[in-house]
């Protein structure tokens, strides 16, 4: 084929991709009036596009031909890498990232949004229907995102400065500003944030680290061989991403409470029904201010019956909240 020929073919696949769909079709003089948007002067026959939608249909570009109203023969492109459901889901989880900004949610949905025909495009919502918390440390999120990625495909140690905002908003590091050393294991979106799970060289032990506290990161000349080690216990167990020492705990829900835990542990959850309106949970977790403040978030609903110890923490949160309204 020459040149123009050639030009043509990508703008008819073109057109077929952007303007068809299962509910959007085109006919011959459909396809050739906006060729000739495309291409003013341009002279296309019915058999010059026919033959163009043949050999796009065998260069494995689907071409799909049902006949409309009195017989008229119309043409569509429906096979797309993502169905339109998936597409929804991608687009819903960009919107929901509160650490994203709305600017860099606006491109990357108008981005998703190519990736199917514009009349689908228009039923996927936009950012602006959605209010939006701003997050300043986006730019540090996206390039922290990056070095992680490399650092656990190549397996690289990184280093890293770590630290939290001060009552009076400031930046403030932790360890006095000493380096972390840690093997990058894994990369998850947990709780609306972005954190690394790695194995912290100093203590040779798991700990995971939310990215948009992580400053001043860099990856080593410095490799690591994984061991083994399941992701998935590890986030049940850490409950909200607060670590600790790792104990067994009990603790008795009252019954309208088993969808809270199964969602938060999934239905492999260790769950006995005690057939007086409540259940008991068995699990390991990290011991911490976090389990403790996530127990008492429901109330007279939830009940610690082991081990002693927590049970005595419990009781002592309690008694500190009573006296704050004495």
């Amino acid at each position: 084929m020459e040149r123009g020929s050639n030009y043509r073919l990508l703008k008819i696949r073109e057109i077929l991709f952007d303007q068809t769909d299962e509910q959007h079709e085109l006919g011959i003089n459909d396809i050739s009036k906006k060729l000739l948007q495309i291409i003013p002067g341009g002279t296309f026959d019915n058999r010059t596009i026919k033959r163009d939608l043949q050999i796009l249909d065998e260069m494995d570009f689907e071409i799909m031909e049902n006949k409309g109203k009195f017989g008229k023969i119309l043409y569509s492109h429906q096979s797309r890498l993502f169905e339109t459901y998936q597409l929804r889901l991608i687009n819903d989880a960009i919107l929901s990232a509160r650490f994203i900004t709305t600017n860099e949610k606006k491109k990357l949905i108008n981005k998703v949004k190519r990736l199917t025909s514009k009349n689908i495009a228009k039923t996927l919502p936009e950012p602006v229907l959605f209010s939006q918390s701003a997050n300043m440390d986006y730019e540090q999120v996206k390039l922290n995102i990056d070095f992680v990625h490399r650092a656990i495909s190549q397996r690289n140690v990184i280093t890293y400065q770590y630290g939290k905002f001060n009552v009076d908003k400031q930046f403030e590091f932790n360890r006095n500003g000493d380096l972390y050393y840690v093997e990058p294991y894994a990369l998850i979106w947990q709780n609306d944030y972005y954190y690394l799970i790695g194995r912290f060289q100093k203590t040779d032990e798991m700990r995971h680290y939310r990215l948009d506290r992580i400053r001043n990161i860099e990856i080593t000349d410095g490799h690591f061989t994984q061991t083994d080690y399941d992701l998935k216990s590890y986030v049940n167990q850490s409950f909200h991403m607060f670590a600790g020492e790792e104990i067994w705990i009990k603790i008795q829900f009252h019954e309208d409470l088993v969808n809270v835990v199964l969602d938060r542990l999934g239905h492999d959850a260790d769950i006995k029904n005690t057939g007086d309106g409540h259940f008991e949970l068995r699990t390991k977790a990290k011991l911490s201010d976090g389990l403790i403040n996530w127990i008492l978030t429901w109330g007279n609903k939830a009940k610690v019956l082991e081990p002693e110890h927590l049970v005595n923490e419990v009781k002592g949160k309690i008694e500190q909240m009573m006296k704050t309204y004495q």
